[in-house]
């Protein structure tokens, strides 16, 4: 019943939101008609799932009445029971979507995100690897239409990253990407291994909900901007102009280099980018311990008994150690076809919420 009355209130709030966005007034304020249509969008599923189930409930209601009805032909009584178990089953699969649907969003969930990756335990070898994944990532994003970009990076000789900083932006980027955030460890042969022994090193991963400016504000007071030259793997000079920037947050701390552009200005608004990101992750878990347990986890040592997700070359096998996921597909994996793997650890976070859901 409790269910019924909260699918109540929110058809009464779409159908009060949709009378709002005819209104010329909203149509004139962009902030007011681009929040009003997130929660429309964000309503409509939930409204389409009930209706849907309402119209079951009544073809089952209408076919249960038919089969108490006595003297009714063979030929309409199984046409009725066809009915009613198909109706009965539609609302057993309408509900718990229902239920699914009226979780608690995160808040998050629709943004982009800015994704850090950094070599940990296993020097180049971690370095080729965090590249692998970066790799990965941005070839998942153009399956799915969505565009990314190189906020900074820092090569190797090798081809690997020490680590490298991107955004990728589409329509829930977050709900789908805020699983890769922890520690991944890779076990194969490295090309610089003569004997062909395995080894193992790790790779951290970093997934930020992307800050809009007006949620973040930075005072300029606050920025200490250093400017220097843009170097490449082992200090080669890509231009000799002092066009990358190191903005420091004075407060905080935090230290982010942008080198990628040519651009000091560019540069510059790319750094900022991430730190806002950066500030808005902190201040969220300052009042969510929950998030600031991951948020450490996010940005650890990069040791190898850290670990969410392990990638074993010589055995093809991908396993993520949160779920007890595993797949011997890693070459279909790391050439970015990730929907296996998100869809579990998605499905294994609304199981999860569904049972917290029930106990309170």
């Amino acid at each position: 019943m409790e269910l019924i009355t909260q699918l109540r209130a929110v058809r009464s709030r779409y159908e009060e939101i949709s009378l709002r966005l005819q209104d010329p007034a909203a149509i004139s304020d962009n902030a007011r008609y681009r929040a009003l249509m997130k929660d429309y969008k964000n309503l409509t599923p939930i409204v389409e799932a009930y209706d849907a189930y309402c119209a079951a409930e009544r073809a089952f209601e209408e076919a249960r009445s038919l089969l108490e009805t006595s003297g009714i032909d063979a030929e309409l009584r199984e046409l009725a029971q066809t009915e009613y178990s198909e109706n009965r089953d539609a609302m057993a699969q309408l509900n718990k979507r229902l239920k699914l649907l009226l979780l608690p969003r995160d808040e998050n969930d629709d943004r982009s995100v800015i994704i850090e990756i950094r070599g940990g335990a296993g020097g180049e070898e971690a370095a080729l690897f965090a590249h692998s994944l970066f790799r990965m990532y941005t070839i998942y994003a153009e399956s799915r239409g969505w565009r990314h970009e190189v906020l900074s990076v820092n090569e190797t000789e090798l081809g690997g990253m020490k680590e490298v900083s991107f955004s990728i932006e589409g329509e829930g980027v977050y709900s789908r990407m805020k699983f890769e955030s922890g520690v991944h460890r890779v076990q194969r042969v490295p090309e610089t291994e003569t004997q062909g022994r395995v080894h193992t090193s790790t790779v951290t991963v970093a997934v930020m909900p992307e800050a809009e400016e007006v949620e973040v504000e930075i005072n300029p007071a606050d920025l200490k901007i250093d400017t220097f030259r843009s170097s490449g793997a082992g200090g080669q000079h890509i231009n000799k102009t002092s066009s990358a920037i190191r903005v420091t947050h004075l407060p905080t701390g935090m230290v982010v280099e942008c080198q990628d552009e040519r651009s000091q200005y560019k540069n510059k608004d790319k750094a900022l980018k991430v730190l806002r990101s950066r500030l808005l992750a902190q201040k969220q878990a300052e009042y969510n311990s929950e998030i600031a347990e991951k948020r450490r986890s996010q940005v650890g040592t990069g040791d190898r008994s850290e670990r969410i997700r392990t990638y074993n070359f010589p055995q093809g096998r991908l396993t993520d150690h949160r779920i007890g996921l595993t797949l011997y597909k890693l070459n279909t994996v790391m050439n970015g076809v990730l929907d296996e793997v998100i869809d579990a650890l998605c499905a294994a976070d609304q199981a999860e919420r569904l049972k917290a859901s029930a106990e309170e």
